[in-house]
């Protein structure tokens, strides 16, 4: 997983250079991490799991063996995150 914060600040970490390990080419710049990257493991994984239940948060909670008001309040915690990440 990506670090998103610093470790001695806490501030938001940007990329600032991309290799190919093929061909050795690099991309240089100053780049934010995409939203989802922003996110942790778990969240991450939860959103995976998401979308390979088509969306269907009744699946989703059967699946992770959890009450569907659990699985929604997990939901509507990563939709804030997502929304603070963009703000």
């Amino acid at each position: 997983m990506l670090p998103c914060n610093c470790p001695g600040c806490r501030s938001v970490l940007k990329v600032r250079c991309l290799v190919c390990e093929s061909c050795g080419t690099e991309v240089s710049g100053l780049y934010s991490l995409p939203v989802l990257a922003r996110l942790s493991a778990e969240e991450q994984d939860f959103i995976l799991r998401f979308v390979r239940c088509s969306g269907s948060l009744k699946d989703m909670a059967k699946q992770l063996g959890l009450s569907y008001p659990t699985v929604r309040n997990l939901l509507d915690e990563i939709i804030e995150k997502i929304n603070h990440h963009e703000e």
